[in-house]
Formats: C-alpha cells, sequence, structure tokens
C-alpha cells in the first residue's frame, strides 16, 4: 500500500492511522504511538490523538521532501501495527492544514475557527485513565 504514496512528489500533509496489535495494553501502545509521533528524526508532527474503544491512533505529518515521506514510511515504532498513510489534498502546508480547518468549519458548520481557539470549554472525565485503558470514563 505504501509503494503508491512513494510516488507523491509534492510537499503534502499525510494522515497516518495507525491500530496497535489486539493483544498490546493500551497503555503500551499509547507510549509507542508518543514514541512515534516525538521522533525527530521524521516530519513535522502537527496533530495526534489517541483512541478509545481500541489501541492506537491517528497522526497529521508534513512532509516537504523524498527522503522526509521515506522516513515516515520506513520507521519502525509502530511494527507489528496495521499502519495506513493517506496524502491530504488541500492540506499541502501547515498553514493549510490550519486553513483547511478553517474552511470545513466556515463552509459547513458556518463556524469560525478563531472563535473556537479561543473558547475554553470545561475539560470532563481522566483523559490520562482514557489513555491508559482506552475507555472513555463514566
Amino acid at each position: 500500500m505504501v509503494d503508491h504514496y512513494r510516488r507523491i512528489k509534492k510537499a503534502r500533509c499525510f494522515l497516518v492511522y495507525a491500530k496497535a496489535p489486539e493483544d498490546l495494553p493500551a497503555l503500551e501502545a499509547n507510549r509507542k504511538f508518543n514514541e512515534f509521533v516525538s521522533d525527530r528524526s521524521l516530519p513535522l508532527i502537527l496533530f495526534h490523538d489517541h483512541w478509545i474503544g481500541q489501541a492506537g491512533g491517528v497522526a497529521i505529518f508534513y512532509t516537504e521532501t523524498g527522503e522526509e515521506r521515506e522516513a515516515l514510511f520506513d520507521q519502525s515504532h509502530l511494527e507489528d501495527w496495521h499502519v495506513h498513510f493517506q496524502p491530504l489534498i488541500f492540506s499541502y502546508s501547515p498553514a493549510a492544514f490550519d486553513e483547511q480547518i478553517a474552511y470545513t468549519l466556515r463552509a459547513y458548520r458556518g463556524v469560525d475557527w478563531a472563535t473556537l481557539r479561543d473558547q475554553h470549554r470545561p475539560a470532563f472525565g481522566d483523559p490520562d485513565r482514557e489513555a491508559q485503558t482506552a475507555e472513555e470514563n463514566k
């Protein structure tokens, strides 16, 4: 599957969808995923989050060069995981990724991104516990 994306030549963001092996506890899976996104030998990381209900996560990386794309595809942090890479169309730079968020909110929900960023919404539950268990806290 990665071979198709090796033909990408232009700078752009990639969505990485990574599903941990089923026998890997959520705490260990999240530790490994955090090691992956924090690896400074990989392209610039713009976003990441972990999942509830299944160990794994999603990340957005910005790749500028072929070498950066190869580093992302050939990373060794997530061996034995199911990892999918998707090049994004409109998010061809970090600024374009931010603008795509703003456009989506504006065009499809009539919401201003700058206003949402400034809102301080209350935190519910215990995100650290959710990361350790991959279960929503009650």
